[in-house]
């Protein structure tokens, strides 16, 4: 067996992240060293519940730190409509286990966790920047330790959001912005994939079966309201997973990405530039297409693998 990836999931769970979350946990070619939560779908304390509630769920001891709970500027807006007000609506959850949320600040416990790896780790984020642009300006030094960053958000077209924003980068267009433009390697996995990346009736019934991370997925996909399950539920961040395991399912485009921050009607929107309107350097590498059947192969082998 081939030595496993180590990453860091920075995230705001969510429906969506709690499927992404399972597929990495049991991964047998993943390492997650450290998952860190911001707000965003819901608040902090929310996203940092659901993430204990679900390590609990598994018997698993993974570290957690808690982030920010707000922007670095701007209001704090969530999505609680979409993954109701606890942010996991749907499945009953035990508590989770305090013990293992650090004392450090999520951009502290990332520094400590990326310095000390003998190898370079992926950061995965699949919510709000606010984290990762943090730990980019506040410790510039980690760039070196990072091999790339994965992450859930953005558009080349329309957004979520707003007419042109996707939720992740509408949160916080500040942090995204910082995290583009730091030199790091990036893979932008937005919507343009995500709205591909569909579950259907049909799905969701078979995963039922799988194992009681099944039975718990399909009880969360009865409360979860983006797309919907007669059209099929969008499974965003889990894209960012397939991306890490299963790459041949995506095309992808290096392009320079900026993101939108005056704009009065397009704020948080990435600014795509696949022509190079812009004549300016590539910084990503953009997922422009999926191939929505493999990954859907790929989703539902991956949950039958988990507990």
């Amino acid at each position: 067996m081939s030595k496993k990836r180590p990453i860091i999931i920075d995230t705001d769970p969510g429906i969506d992240d709690a499927v992404a979350i399972a597929i990495a946990l049991f991964s047998e070619e993943l390492d997650v060293k450290l998952f860190t939560t911001v707000a965003g779908n819901v608040n902090l304390e929310k996203v940092t519940g659901n993430m204990l509630k679900l390590l609990k769920f598994w018997d698993k001891s993974i570290p957690v730190a808690k982030g920010a709970n707000d922007p670095l500027i701007r209001p704090a807006i969530d999505a609680s409509d979409i993954h109701g007000s606890s942010g996991m609506d749907g499945y009953d959850f035990e508590e989770g286990d305090t013990s293992i949320v650090l004392s450090d600040h999520a951009v502290n416990a990332m520094y400590k966790t990326l310095m000390n790896s003998e190898e370079k780790i992926t950061i995965v984020p699949i919510g709000p920047l606010t984290n990762i642009a943090l730990l980019l300006k506040v410790y510039p030094e980690v760039k070196a330790k990072i091999a790339e960053i994965v992450l859930m958000g953005g558009s080349t077209s329309r957004g979520n959001k707003g007419v042109m924003s996707e939720f992740n980068i509408a949160v916080d267009p500040e942090a995204a912005k910082i995290v583009f433009s730091s030199g790091v390697p990036i893979v932008m996995a937005g919507l343009d994939v995500g709205w591909k990346a569909l579950v259907f009736p049909e799905d969701s019934a078979k995963i039922k079966t799988f194992n009681k991370t099944g039975e718990m997925i399909y009880s969360l996909f009865q409360k979860y309201r983006s797309g919907g399950l007669k059209n099929g539920l969008r499974m965003y961040d889990s894209c960012a997973i397939a991306y890490l395991l299963k790459p041949e399912m995506y095309q992808v485009v290096e392009s320079f990405v900026d993101v939108e921050l005056a704009g009065s009607l397009t704020a948080g929107t990435t600014v795509v530039d696949l022509k190079g309107y812009l004549k300016q350097p590539a910084n990503a590498l953009v997922c422009v297409d999926i191939n929505p059947e493999m990954f859907k192969d790929w989703l539902l082998e991956s949950l039958k693998k988990c507990q």
